[in-house]
């Protein structure tokens, strides 16, 4: 199932997409998505789908507006820095003067979020202070419930679903202070969604197609099966020190294809347009000004 966050007649509902992607149907019940993972089970979710009451048409453009799934994130959303061996390969030495082959641990950071910028929304590229712009398509883990102590083969029952994420980065930022923190979390740096796809729609681990272009030309083209550190290797090391409660958001990473991956690299610039795709999620496309 498709969940989303959207705004209607000025009212921001959570509601669920019909399986044409013609409707969405309001689940009245919750006041926001939080609510919704926390509370809600797959049956009851199901049922909003079959009922097919109230729903709205997707196609009235002027009345829907489809936003980030978590619009506020209650905490930094967790990341994992060169989680795919290919853009460990592509960055330069200033970004990661040791290779993943040296190490056997992941690397995390955190990603701080203000407001999660919506599908077809505004990238604020910064460029009084960037002038190294750059975009990370990449999938991320919804948890569905409070995880502790999770082992690796139970992680999928902590999994509530998938959504996508541009970890959009001002890479000159980033190698200035020497940490990554500030590079990745300037405001609307976090464009998210279109939607969060339950896990049950996914054998676990997925394996899913992923892609990147920016003005039409395609920049990253991998599969999620690449990641170096799982899914379930992520949540069971993180659990194991801190508690992941329902809505914690992980993204697992990007793959090769950035800009700062080609010769010469290739920046962001204003009015550039960026489309991040993953298989069955659907794709995030914003715009650069």
């Amino acid at each position: 199932m498709k969940i989303v966050t959207y705004e209607y007649d000025r009212d921001v509902q959570v509601g669920v997409i019909s399986d044409d992607g013609k409707y969405v149907y309001p689940a009245n019940k919750y006041a926001n998505m939080y609510e919704l993972i926390q509370e809600s089970d797959f049956e009851e979710l199901l049922s909003i789908n079959r009922m097919a009451l109230g729903g709205v048409p997707l196609d009235q453009v002027n009345q829907v507006k489809i936003l980030a799934p978590l619009t506020h994130p209650r905490n930094d959303i967790i990341c994992l820095g060169i989680n795919y061996k290919s853009h460990d390969e592509e960055l330069p030495d200033a970004y990661v003067p040791e290779k993943i082959v040296q190490r056997q641990v992941p690397v995390y950071f955190s990603k701080r979020v203000d407001r999660a910028t919506d599908p077809d929304g505004i990238i604020d590229g910064h460029f009084n202070v960037v002038k190294e712009l750059d975009y990370e398509c990449e999938l991320a883990v919804i948890i569905g419930k409070e995880a502790k102590n999770v082992e690796e083969k139970d992680a999928a029952d902590y999994v509530f679903g998938y959504t996508i994420i541009n970890d959009v980065t001002a890479r000159d930022v980033q190698v200035a202070h020497k940490q990554w923190y500030f590079g990745k979390s300037l405001d609307t740096f976090a464009p998210m969604g279109p939607c969060i796809v339950t896990a049950d729609e996914f054998p676990f681990p997925p394996a899913l197609h992923l892609t990147c272009k920016v003005n039409g030309q395609l920049r990253q083209d991998s599969n999620t099966k690449y990641l170096v550190h799982g899914i379930p290797y992520i949540i069971s090391e993180l659990s194991k020190g801190m508690t992941l409660r329902a809505g914690t958001i992980i993204a697992t990473g990007t793959p090769s294809g950035t800009g700062i991956g080609m010769n010469p690299p290739q920046f962001l610039k204003n009015g550039d347009v960026v489309e991040c795709s993953i298989e069955g999620i659907g794709t995030l496309r914003n715009v650069v000004k």
